[in-house]
């Protein structure tokens, strides 16, 4: 009740000090300040109308991964042609690229030291073939993979002793999934 009274007391108080501002004004120029009045007014209105569609805009301008009952997620293609999505893993989010093409998750030192592990005490006695050429790698055990309701422990993955700048999640994670496919724009995993 008097956290109601406060914030009534304050939106009062702005209104006589925005509406004494105004009597003022009107006095002395009231053209000037009808416009400017409607200007600010229309400025108002167009702040709350994106507040209101705020996720809207953001599904347009940056599509977001879908997580939908019965283990189904939805992934949309990117402008960039990839599929990305956001996992929890260790509890961190981490976005990645969905890539069919790699064998395992792979992750960068700066995702890797995001999610609690630290690359310094790796022993990089592995190698991978990237686009960029061959990269040493060490072989890490995940403790969680999250991506909403679906939840997986014990996850292994590579850490790659180069900077992807987006973690990929590969086949080793994807074929835990019982569908992988792809329906017009989006990308389809279910359990």
């Amino acid at each position: 009740m008097d956290e109601d009274f406060g914030r009534l007391a304050y939106l009062v108080l702005l209104l006589v000090a925005v509406g004494g501002y105004l009597v003022v004004e009107m006095r002395a120029r009231p053209g000037k300040t009808l416009r400017f009045a409607a200007a600010w007014g229309m400025i108002f209105l167009g702040a709350i109308a994106i507040a209101g569609m705020w996720g809207d805009i953001r599904n347009t301008v940056a599509p977001q991964a879908r997580v939908l009952e019965g283990g189904r997620i939805e992934v949309p293609l990117g402008d960039d042609g990839h599929y990305h999505l956001t996992a929890q893993v260790n509890g961190k989010p981490l976005r990645f690229i969905v890539d069919t093409g790699a064998t395992t998750i792979a992750l960068g030192e700066d995702d890797a030291r995001k999610i609690g592990i630290d690359t310094d005490r790796l022993g990089y006695t592995g190698e991978a073939q990237t686009a960029n050429g061959p990269v040493e790698t060490a072989t890490v055990m995940l403790d969680s993979v999250a991506i909403g309701d679906i939840h997986d422990e014990s996850v292994p993955a590579l850490i790659l002793r180069s900077e992807l700048g987006v973690s990929l999640m590969g086949m080793s994670y994807l074929s835990r999934f019982a569908r992988v496919s792809i329906e017009g724009n989006r990308l389809i995993l279910e359990r």
